[in-house]
């Protein structure tokens, strides 16, 4: 047995472990183990993609158990998800057995709401305080917006969910309601800031934390009880922050205070991949590090373990057009690998059969299995294409970023009753399920139970309890809001004795959610009673694997939950999602859809250079989760906002590396002087005897004969219904989404074109007064308008 040893005023230490030390160390490059053994003061560790950060990291940690520099208690290790801590923890645990158990490893909300529920009473909330999701503070900011006068706001232009994000923003920057109140600017600030103060009281009133404050209560509590946070810097002699480059205001500060005592803060990050500016993160806190701690030591993981040299050099091509960046270099051992390929298209839908074309080749011809492709987009519309795509041929697929499990109204229902039992003031959870299912406390008893409550200065569960003395309530709401509250009251008093899941299904039953989802015979409905039995299930596995399990704990897990946390394995399937929700994976092939102006980046992320650079930052992501291949794809015209649009390609395409990128085209990948294009406007269309992509020459030689009428014909496919004729006048292709003239008619644009020599026709849309027009090419004479 290892020895313990106490020392007093100071962490306790271990005798060291030589075997599990020389363990620790075996397998590690060089960087990644002055990594490890770097240990004492401030220390940031710059990985860059593949390089083998998660290992360094728990690495790190299980040396400092087995050298005896510190005991599992004296360790504080904080991440951005669940996934990711629970990983951690079974690394070092497999590295150095049970001498890791009782290390504080959690994602920074889950930390610090643990943390709260054990201290949270020295700032005014019980142990049981609800965690509102963003939905839940909706309704309680739509609730103060209706209950008071904004004198010379618009209503109807400002929204409860953009006063949301912007007192989110506030918290994020550490604004609290009265500096709002004088920084506010428009009637969308000065809406936020009347409402921001009220919105605080209405949380602390029902005993509620909205996700900022889980960051903000934390540093509330540490300067107003000193003896508090001196408690935690004695406890944690060694803090880790992982995915730094990602850590807002509020979570800069908590690391700060928690490393002041012993200063032995490990940072591990990439700068290069901080990609969520819009949650609040900001880069300069990875960028200032060595200013803030002008003794640490900086030590860069540049070995990438994942890509191919091509890939990796698309990569390094990208990153180094950003000014704002600490410098690195990545290099890597592995194969040279395939040429990236960028593939062109008409539109979204011809895009979207290309992808599927691809993935269903490369599936058929070298045996890969559908799980290792992953298709990434700037937006979620995106995603609908694609899916279309997919869905025609059969090609299992799952969308990352959808409406989660959690969020889904049905589970929000049981999940509201189940915060009762624990916090009946939570007044967001009452508002929901209080006549669901419909139980006679209509609208108007509801304003009148909450303008008693406000009236009296109580809570809405207050008001219900003295409904009786309500004297604008009448007998049947009385009556009502009264078996309400037993039914709450009964099984809240059961929550001790009773396990949760038996009480949770109890509950349920004698609310009526489960007879009314079953009332009526529907999908939608089956659908809806079976993700209700999920939840139970859920709750019963929680149960069984978990020491000491309440109602409240399992609560907590499920509000701190992120979408990558329920990003579960869904067996062998092409995965959809955005670029921000690739952040941390990988796969063997990789498609980038949507490069094109306007879309990637965005139009309104192209105004300032910071946020031009976050765009490049979330292109470099995209490109490094690709182990084996990438392409890259764009189309020249697509659907946006109800409207086809005429695209150029993204700045993106014009700035990488075009040593290592090729054009698909005649079953290869042809390198083109004009970077990688075929200049005038090529089209490729797909043999279904031979699943490769093949250019057409648009000289008028070879392929493309010219036809009778003098215009020369370029001929794809449509998804299997038939061939589409695109035309070439010699001026550039009318193609749909051109712009074109028209002798008569003036300007417009293609919407389609069809048929082949002298039936060929052609729908422009020539403006409101005209309309669309089906014309002839033969005599239509049309101009492509450059």
């Amino acid at each position: 047995m290892r020895r313990i040893h106490l020392t007093r005023d100071e962490p306790t230490t271990v005798d060291p472990d030589p075997e599990a030390e020389q363990r620790i160390l075996d397998g590690l490059n060089e960087k990644q183990r002055e990594a490890v053994t770097t240990t004492e003061g401030p220390v940031m560790i710059i990985a860059g993609p593949g390089s083998g950060k998660t290992r360094a990291l728990t690495h790190r940690m299980a040396y400092l158990l087995a050298t005896g520099r510190a005991q599992p208690r004296d360790i504080l290790a904080l991440t951005f998800t669940n996934k990711a801590a629970s990983e951690m923890k079974e690394r070092v645990e497999d590295l150095v057995g049970d001498d890791a158990r009782g290390m504080w490893v959690g994602t920074f909300h889950s930390s610090f709401a643990r943390l709260l529920r054990m201290e949270g009473d020295k700032i005014g909330y019980s142990q049981d305080f609800s965690i509102y999701d963003t939905s839940d503070s909706k309704r309680i900011i739509k609730q103060q917006m209706q209950s008071r006068q904004l004198s010379g706001v618009n209503r109807d232009v400002v929204k409860p969910r953009a006063v949301q994000r912007m007192i989110s923003s506030a918290k994020n920057q550490m604004i609290g309601p009265e500096e709002y109140k004088s920084l506010a600017r428009g009637d969308q600030q000065e809406a936020a800031a009347k409402i921001y103060p009220a919105y605080e009281r209405a949380l602390q009133q029902a005993n509620a934390l909205d996700f900022d404050d889980l960051l903000l209560k934390p540093i509330e509590l540490f300067n107003e009880h000193e003896d508090v946070l001196e408690k935690y810097q004695r406890r944690w002699q060694y803090v880790h922050i992982d995915e730094y480059q990602d850590t807002n205001q509020a979570q800069y500060v908590l690391a700060r205070k928690l490393a002041d005592r012993h200063q032995n803060l490990c940072v591990v990050g990439d700068d290069a991949q901080s990609i969520y500016a819009f949650r609040g993160a900001d880069i300069t806190n990875i960028l200032s590090f060595d200013q803030d701690y002008p003794e640490a030591t900086t030590i860069r993981l540049e070995r990438n373990y994942r890509s191919t040299k091509n890939i990796l050099r698309l990569a390094d091509s990208i990153i180094d057009q950003n000014d704002d960046q600490i410098e690195k270099s990545l290099w890597t051992d592995n194969a040279e690998g395939e040429y990236v390929a960028l593939m062109e298209a008409l539109s979204e839908k011809d895009e979207a059969q290309k992808i599927e074309r691809r993935i269903r080749d490369l599936h058929l011809r070298e045996g890969m299995e559908h799980g290792d492709f992953a298709v990434l987009y700037r937006t979620n519309a995106q995603s609908r294409a694609i899916e279309e795509a997919l869905r025609k041929e059969n090609v299992p697929y799952r969308v990352i970023g959808g409406t989660s499990f959690y969020e889904r109204k049905e589970i929000k229902d049981v999940l509201a009753y189940l915060k009762l039992l624990v916090n009946p003031n939570d007044s967001a959870s009452l508002q929901r399920v209080i006549n669901y299912p419909t139980r006679g406390i209509g609208d108007k008893t509801q304003e009148r139970l909450q303008r008693y409550a406000q009236q009296h200065n109580l809570s809405l569960w207050q008001a219900i309890e003295r409904a009786e003395s309500i004297e604008t309530l009448g007998t049947r709401a009385v009556n009502a809001v009264d078996k309400f509250r037993h039914l709450i009251a009964r099984y809240a008093s059961k929550a001790e004795s009773t396990p949760a899941d038996e009480l949770a299904r109890d509950l349920i039953q004698d609310a009526g959610v489960l007879s009314d989802l079953r009332k009526e015979h529907t999908q939608e409905n089956l659908r809806r009673w079976e993700n209700v039995q999920e939840l139970i299930s859920a709750l019963a596995e929680y149960v069984a694997n978990t020491d000491d399990a309440t109602i409240s704990t399992f609560l907590q897990e499920v509000a701190l939950m992120t979408d990558q946390d329920e990003a579960e394995d869904e067996g062998d399937k092409v995965t959809l999602m955005t670029l921000h929700a690739a952040k941390g994976t990988e796969y063997p092939v990789v498609f980038i859809a949507g490069l094109e102006e306007g879309l990637f980046p965005l139009e309104q992320a192209t105004q300032e250079k910071s946020e031009l650079e976050e765009e490049r930052r979330l292109f470099y992501v995209g490109v490094t989760r690709a182990e084996k291949r990438l392409y890259l794809s764009w189309a020249r015209s697509r659907y946006r906002y109800g409207e086809q649009t005429s695209n150029t390609r993204s700045r993106f395409l014009e700035e990488v590396d075009s040593d290592v990128v090729r054009t698909e085209a005649g079953g290869e990948l042809e390198q083109e002087s004009d970077r990688f294009t075929s200049g005038g406007g090529s089209t490729e269309s797909y043999d279904e005897m031979d699943p490769h992509y093949y250019r057409q020459n648009l000289s008028g030689n070879g392929k493309n004969k010219g036809s009778s009428d003098g215009l020369r014909r370029i001929e794809s496919t449509d998804g299997g219904s038939g061939r589409r004729v695109v035309y070439d006048e010699g001026q550039g292709e009318i193609v749909p989404g051109a712009r074109v003239e028209h002798s008569k008619f003036g300007d417009g644009k293609v919407q389609s074109v069809e048929g082949e020599g002298e039936k060929a026709t052609a729908v422009v849309y020539f403006g409101s007064d005209i309309g669309n027009k089906k014309l002839k090419l033969k005599f239509a004479k049309l101009r492509v308008i450059r």
